[in-house]
């Protein structure tokens, strides 16, 4: 298997697990290209197609496995197309494992949101390809998924200059790295640094490398890159050697029959062989240079995404998008770090995060009433027909915006979701790579699928009028949950889950029972007032009942008002309130009935407690033990379950804000908290550019703060995202990026 992955500063490495390194001797050159991946900065990993399932991250056990099943019958070679039929066979119980081409690797990589990746040599046109349309599916692959190889060009005995014209008909950028060399250098040949044929490009280093690549993806362009890394000096052979060697190597194929798959085998032995095996030394030579120039691009590549992420006014970034790839030759290994980026396919795990969000990705069309002066007085606009407006278009959807939020403050996040192959969803996914989040969770839908948007009629105060929403992309319980994210959720074990209510109440409901599964905390976006209700509604042939503390699946939720009373109208009518566990929770915080009026105004005030925000928090605590509910100008109210043991119960400080304390002994709680938080500052409406995506905003500076190693308190987190909030009422964007210079407060 062949690709190798980097994030951070992560190199990845390819490792040849049949054909030219054979059983054990590919088990130690993989070990010892992990250790070059290492000594320049990177964490290896190792992925392959392992008993019918591509894996991401072989541990040494499975690597062990996975090269010595090489030369066996079973182990396949896997490109592009081979990719569906091996992990089909797996999923139907016929196991098999396989070493991906340059072109199989490149879709995983694509897939698991690899950037880069280092490989020995190039597949190519064949010689008199025109005639037999022999044509490396490597080539196209390049074309189409956007990719950069670092290989030392393509074996001399393709047609080097029928390659080069095919890339640069595929709308692929090729570049030889310098190496040293003044001027105008030649395209390398694989184990020769020269192959008589001009290099299109020339790139000097490392670092102009990586600013090619994070040009091409700021532009968010769809095909590969080619970088030409040149076999070491010492170790070339010559290239009139090579030339006569070739050419004997040829006529032999030609003699012997082969062709087809079998010819560029049959070609690469009979090179070993007469050049008494010079060309096996050459070959370890270049791995071993291409991992390490490899890493180096990678290096370069994070360092300008953190900078990009950093803005004038940041700080450190986590560069978790820089995700450079390893592979070799069919079938073999590859090295590939911890990290995340691109899309995913079935039974393919990705790289590890510490918050998985999954949600709605929408275009956003914000639609502003704008009166004209003296000929229309009212603020709103008028129904039945049309009404002057400010239009702009976005980025959306509740999901896009949390995983932006935490992206910008540099918690490494991965967002799940669903676009449809239309022209909103290639306008979403060019957006996200713009922006550099990754898209590793992202499922193209081809079939009657429309990509989710969202339209916002304001008024001319910018406050919502009316809003229409198309989320139907996420309804219907789709299987992606179970054959794409539910492995990737094991595997990964992030520590904090948020699923959004664009879900049906099946999705909803899988994704809550899979993120426990996974030890993840979750965190629940209610959307909107009918959308807030599904979390307690009853699916057809579901027996999945939302769980109480201490056996609660969902820690934090942050609805607004109607929300919250949505949601607790849903947990009434259900009949969640007359639930023995219910009941116990409610018994266990010792809330006394008479004078709890006066005891929840002197926390709150007169119109939250008429309205029975405080009162329907306190009896939605059993199934989610933190509710922040959101409040406009008016602030925010946090309601929690306080553990055995929490410092606030025996503060001076905090203790204005207990609502009730459970007895000492008891084994889950310590008592009730309850706090209004005043609004962080009054915006005035002049102030105001849009409302979207506030929300979110503000539930995603908590949960970027809560992953954190070691994370500040919740109280402190709150007045944060408070600030945050602020500068997306004031922003454009669903997601202001002022919110970066918030980073360090985290």
């Amino acid at each position: 298997m062949r690709s190798a992955r980097l994030s951070r500063l992560f190199p990845a490495c390819r490792q040849p697990i049949t054909g030219r390194f054979p059983y054990p001797q590919n088990t130690a050159l993989a070990s010892h290209l992990e250790s070059l991946v290492r000594l320049n900065g990177g964490i290896p990993a190792t992925i392959g197609v392992l008993n019918g399932t591509a894996r991401v991250g072989l541990n040494a056990e499975e690597l062990i496995e996975l090269t010595a099943s090489a030369g066996r019958h079973d182990t396949k070679k896997v490109s592009h197309r081979d990719l569906g039929y091996i992990c089909g066979l797996g999923m139907a119980g016929r196991k098999l494992n396989g070493g991906t081409t340059i072109a199989g690797t490149m879709v995983l990589a694509h897939l698991a949101g690899i950037r880069i990746f280092a490989t020995g040599g190039l597949g190519g046109v064949h010689r008199d390809g025109e005639n037999s349309m022999d044509i490396s599916a490597d080539l196209t692959e390049l074309g189409r998924t956007p990719v950069a190889v670092v290989s030392s060009g393509c074996k001399s005995f393709l047609d080097i200059p029928k390659t080069l014209e095919y890339l640069e008909t595929q709308g692929v950028y090729v570049g030889t790295f310098a190496d040293g060399r003044p001027g105008k250098v030649e395209f390398p040949a694989f184990w020769t640094r020269d192959s008589g044929i001009s290099s299109p490009t020339v790139i000097q280093d490392e670092q102009e490398a990586a600013a090619v690549i994070h040009a091409q993806s700021t532009l968010g362009l769809s095909s590969g890159l080619l970088f030409a890394n040149p076999v070491p000096a010492q170790h070339s052979v010559s290239n009139a050697q090579m030339h006569s060697v070739m050419t004997q190597a040829v006529l032999d194929a030609k003699d012997s029959g082969s062709t087809g798959s079998e010819n560029t085998p049959f070609i690469l032995a009979r090179i070993r062989e007469l050049t008494g095996g010079q060309t096996v030394t050459a070959n370890r030579a270049l791995v071993e240079s291409n991992v390490i120039r490899g890493t180096k691009v990678a290096c370069g590549l994070a360092k300008l995404r953190a900078s990009a992420l950093e803005g004038p006014h940041g700080n450190q970034s986590s560069a978790t998008e820089v995700m450079p790839l390893i592979a070799g030759n069919p079938p073999q290994t590859s090295i590939l770090n911890t990290g995340q980026r691109n899309l995913h396919a079935p039974g393919i795990p990705g790289t590890r995060t510490d918050v998985f969000v999954a949600g709605s990705l929408a275009i956003d069309l914000s639609c502003d009433f704008k009166p004209k002066l003296g000929l229309n007085s009212q603020n709103s606009p008028r129904l039945q027909t049309s009404n002057p407006a400010a239009i702009s278009q976005a980025l959306g959807g509740v999901g896009h915006n949390i995983a932006t939020a935490i992206h910008y403050l540099g918690t490494a996040v991965q967002l799940c979701s669903i676009i449809g192959d239309d022209q909103p969803g290639a306008t979403a996914k060019n957006m996200l790579i713009g922006k550099g989040l990754s898209t590793s969770g992202i499922i193209v839908r081809t079939r009657f699928a429309r990509t989710a948007q969202y339209v916002a009629v304001n008024d001319s105060e910018k406050n919502l009028v009316l809003a229409m929403a198309d989320m139907a992309i996420l309804e219907g319980c789709p299987a992606e949950i179970d054959t794409i994210w539910k492995p990737h959720l094991d595997m990964q074990k992030p520590k904090w889950l948020v699923v959004d209510a664009n879900w049906d109440s099946n999705g909803l409901q899988q994704w809550l029972r899979y993120g426990k599964t996974a030890d993840a905390k979750i965190a629940f976006e209610p959307v909107s007032v009918a959308k807030a209700q599904r979390i307690f509604a009853s699916s057809p042939n579901s027996n999945f009942e939302l769980g109480v503390l201490p056996d609660h699946a969902v820690s934090l939720t942050t609805p607004n008002a109607m929300e919250l009373a949505s949601m607790h109208t849903a947990a009434r009518e259900a009949g969640q309130f007359e639930r023995d566990d219910w009941w116990q929770v409610i018994d266990a915080m010792t809330l006394s009935s008479s004078g709890s009026r006066d005891k929840l105004l002197s926390m709150t005030n007169n119109a939250l407690v008429d309205e029975g925000i405080p009162q329907q928090s306190i009896q939605l605590l059993p199934f989610i033990p933190t509710i922040l509910t959101k409040l406009g100008n008016k602030g925010v109210l946090m309601t929690q379950i306080l553990k055995p043991g929490d410092d606030r119960l025996t503060s001076t400080a905090h203790s204005k804000y207990i609502l009730s304390r459970a007895d000492v002994d008891h084994q889950t709680m310590g008592g009730v908290y309850m706090r209004l938080f005043p609004p962080a500052e009054i915006v005035p409406t002049n102030d105001i550019v849009s409302v979207n995506g506030v929300g979110d905003t503000f539930l995603g500076i908590i949960i970027a703060g809560l992953a954190k190693e070691n994370p500040k308190s919740l109280i402190h987190l709150i007045h944060i995202a408070q600030q945050g909030s602020i500068k997306t009422l004031k922003s454009k964007e669903a997601v202001s990026p002022e919110i970066k210079k918030l980073r360090t407060l985290l």
